[in-house]
């Protein structure tokens, strides 16, 4: 079985605390087989057994390091974003607000925008150049800046 990058084991030797052995294995001389006593077997089982716990608390170390770096590598990419009240910004065209009309070549923007306020961070509401507010905010990631 392959072993997984977040925890650097197999899912098999986290849930029975010991390798698989696949049946082609079974066949072929290897050291697994020719070593293979039954009484010392389960007697290394029961041991493995009894330390799955402290392998199972290493591999959550090692899931938290290998969560930690990744959520570091993305945040590299972020680059943070931020509108004033009053800029104008063209908002992303949505499947819901697309004219099923115009097909693949059509608009990917719509607007300008008005910022009228935002209610939390990346959260902003939207008015046309006319005076019409729209009725629901508008997340960050689907709007950008009109010059």
């Amino acid at each position: 079985m392959t072993t997984r990058v977040p925890t650097g084991e197999t899912p098999f030797r986290l849930t029975f605390g010991i390798e698989a052995v696949i049946s082609v294995e079974v066949g072929m001389t290897n050291i697994w087989i020719k070593v293979y006593e039954e009484q010392r077997n389960h007697q290394e089982l029961n041991n493995n057994l009894d330390l799955i716990d402290e392998v199972r608390d290493e591999e959550m170390k090692r899931m938290e390091k290998y969560k930690g770096a990744m959520a570091r590598d993305y945040n590299k990419k972020v680059k943070v974003r931020r509108f004033n009240i009053g800029d104008l910004v063209l908002r992303k065209v949505s499947q819901a607000t697309k004219d099923s009309s115009q097909g693949k070549l059509g608009p990917a923007w719509e607007g300008p925008y008005q910022l009228i306020h935002h209610s939390k961070e990346g959260s902003y509401y939207l008015k046309t150049l006319d005076d019409q507010e729209l009725s629901r905010p508008w997340n960050i990631e689907h709007l950008k800046r009109y010059y």
